[in-house]
């Protein structure tokens, strides 16, 4: 008869995720994230065979978070071009410190490297870009390139905050994509 497990692969998962946005994917390690959560790495590795199979899961996990947390902004967010802005600027983790922020480029690396995880994010991108595009336009030709556009701008915008991080993410990313509204949409 097989034990009860202690720690849910959930909990297994969001540790490896906090971990690689504290120091990186690199440090993502059986034993770092098995005394997080206070199991030996054997145990780990007879859930997860490989490092790699381990970073994959928790990517995945993450893939699974942010599916969900569009599907709700989408359901809730106004439609409007205000409405897409503040879908988007919702999606802003709240409170990364500067080197979470810098770690975010190093994980999205693991997402460009493995083709099953490139793939989450092109799935990604089009329902991002659709729910943009609805509050955008009722044009629906243009809905999926006018939402792509912005999609691409809020990418941009938080890359280059990044760098000088010269006021709140959500400040100067919003003033950004709201000016962008301004400048595109206008007909």
């Amino acid at each position: 008869m097989a034990r009860p497990r202690t720690v849910t692969d959930e909990a297994i998962l969001d540790a490896a995720m906090a971990l690689m946005y504290r120091e990186g994917p690199d440090a993502l390690t059986f034993a770092a994230v098995g005394k997080m959560v206070g199991l030996s790495a054997a145990t780990l590795v007879q859930r997860y065979p490989t490092k790699a199979a381990f970073l994959q899961a928790a990517m995945l996990r993450g893939w699974d978070q942010l599916d969900e947390t569009t599907a709700e902004l989408d359901r809730s967010a106004p439609v409007s071009p205000e409405g897409a802005v503040s879908l988007l600027l919702a999606m802003i983790p709240p409170g990364l410190s500067e080197a979470e922020n810098a770690m975010g480029l190093a994980i999205l690396r693991e997402d460009m490297r493995d083709p099953v995880l490139r793939a989450r994010g092109v799935a990604w991108r089009n329902v991002l870009s659709a729910a943009l595009g609805r509050r955008l336009t009722q044009d629906v030709a243009e809905q999926q390139r006018l939402g792509m556009m912005l999609a691409s701008q809020w990418q941009g915008a938080q890359l280059w905050w990044g760098f000088d991080q010269s006021g709140p993410p959500a400040e100067v990313i919003g003033k950004e994509l709201r000016d962008w509204c301004v400048t595109v949409l206008r007909r």
